[in-house]
């Protein structure tokens, strides 16, 4: 018989050390999370340290001890800044410590959810159904979990082309299609839709954005003129996208009434809630959000404004049918049996892109059975709360600038001490952003609206208090005072 090559495994020669070592990251790691306020908010990676990550991969094994140690000290020190309670660039949650666990216990576990018979299809299962409870969505509804709002948004218009192309997409491929085919969304529509609708072989062209009201809704008026215009041109509408928080201001398009224009006109209605739609969950927001429940797919994240570790998404779509068809897919290596491990009802495979798939749902079921869904909704309220209370900051001090009105939780201003033109005080405000993020004071982001460049205030942090907001605008007024002789 041949030699057998001598065993080897992966698993520790020492459980006994990997276990103190394991217990140490933990307490690390709660140490880190605890004393976050103690930290800048963001810093730079010294470029020393940016040079380590050009190395080649080790060949020979340095250990666990070793491995932790570069991490410590090459990593640990540099995040992006999100758990931070001033925190407020782009849109994104702070995390939570059970959300963490979460994902090191789905790790440990490590099953592939694109199907099978095993528990953790039904813990998805579970976590979808509470979504669609929490939406208004019928129980015989359909979803997924996914990486978050861009392939949400993704398998919802998928789902929108194949039901409304008017033939077989899946067989024919788009060169079949009679008609051009064509969606609808306003001019502050998330840039994934556009990708989504490329990706789909619509083309960018397909993709009308049109003009927004004052509060930077979409144009209902502008949506009736372009369905009518395009259906006399000879295209095929297919499809509405309502945003329910747009990624600039956080506006709420009047979704009650993109519902009733859809319903008349033979459309697939899509929300990108990507943003806002767990919003649900609060008093002062919900009424906003009117209309959702009515939508055949909406888009939302869940490491947004539920706080749970990237990466959570989710969609839902009204019609499992339609669902399933855009995307399943059996070969004989993946039938389903009747019993066994490959038995089951529940294929996540068969509604989206991955047959691969992470246990994501075990986090996300952790941190509502931790918290409860009542008390996210209470700190959602708050978040909105805390916006307006800036709004008043920076309504009471005359060399702050508010550039639109407060979409749910997002504030966008800007330093405008007076006597110069929108060029200069975009280059002025671009230069408070970064002074601002560089002395580790908070993080805002940035955006341009209607050619004016302003501070955008994303206030999605659980952690965040009245004081870190006072900071930022004694911050900026402060900075602005400071650097305004380098833009006269």
């Amino acid at each position: 018989m041949p030699t057998e090559p001598p065993y080897e495994t992966l698993d520790p020669a020492d459980w006994g050390a990997l276990r103190a070592l394991a217990h140490r990251m933990v307490d690390d790691a709660l140490d880190y999370v605890q004393n976050v306020r103690e930290r800048p908010v963001w810093q730079p990676t010294p470029p020393d340290v940016a040079a380590h990550f050009t190395e080649p991969a080790p060949r020979a094994p340095a250990g666990a001890e070793a491995a932790y140690a570069d991490f410590r000290s090459n990593i640990l020190p540099y995040p992006m800044g999100n758990l931070h309670p001033r925190f407020w660039g782009w849109y994104m949650g702070a995390g939570t410590v059970m959300g963490a666990l979460g994902d090191f216990l789905a790790a440990i576990m490590n099953p592939n959810l694109g199907g099978g018979n095993h528990v953790a299809n039904l813990v998805e299962a579970q976590v979808i159904d509470w979504l669609k409870d929490l939406l208004g969505f019928p129980a015989e509804a359909s979803g997924l979990l996914v990486s978050g709002g861009s392939m949400a948004n993704f398998v919802g218009l998928a789902v929108a082309r194949s039901a409304q192309a008017g033939f077989d997409v899946r067989a024919q491929g788009m060169r079949a299609a009679p008609q051009p085919l064509t969606v609808y969304a306003s001019t502050e529509v998330h840039s994934c839709n556009q990708k989504a609708v490329e990706l789909l072989g619509l083309g960018t062209q397909a993709l009308r954005k049109l003009p927004v009201t004052a509060d930077f809704t979409l144009n209902l008026d502008a949506l009736r003129a372009a369905l009518a215009a395009d259906r006399a041109a000879g295209m095929r509408p297919i499809a509405v996208i309502g945003s329910a928080g747009t990624v600039n201001t956080g506006a709420i398009d009047d979704l009650t009434a993109l519902a009733d224009l859809c319903r008349q006109e033979g459309l697939w209605f899509h929300v990108d809630g990507a943003i806002g739609a767990v919003a649900m969950l609060a008093d002062n927001v919900r009424p906003l959000l009117r209309g959702i429940e009515r939508a055949d797919s909406v888009a939302l994240d869940l490491h947004k404004w539920l706080h749970v570790p990237f990466e959570a998404g989710g969609v839902l779509v009204r019609h499992a049918d339609a669902h399933r068809r855009t995307f399943s897919l059996t070969p004989e290596y993946l039938a389903h049996e009747a019993r066994g491990l490959a038995a089951g009802s529940r294929w996540f495979s068969d509604l989206g892109l991955q047959l691969t798939r992470n246990f994501r749902a075990l986090k996300v079921w952790l941190s509502v059975k931790e918290h409860g869904l009542d008390r996210f909704g209470r700190m959602i309220a708050r978040n909105v709360q805390q916006a307006h209370y800036l709004g008043e900051l920076i309504a009471a001090d005359p060399a702050l600038e508010l550039l639109a009105p407060i979409g749910m939780d997002i504030v966008c201003f800007r330093y405008n001490p007076g006597g110069r033109d929108d060029a200069t005080l975009s280059a002025l405000n671009k230069e408070i952003l970064m002074l601002v993020q560089e002395r580790g004071i908070a993080a805002p982001s940035y955006t341009t609206l209607n050619d004016r460049y302003c501070l955008r205030v994303a206030i999605a942090n659980h952690r965040s208090v009245a004081a870190d907001f006072d900071l930022l605008v004694q911050s900026v007024t402060q900075i602005g005072r400071e650097v305004a002789p380098q833009f006269p």
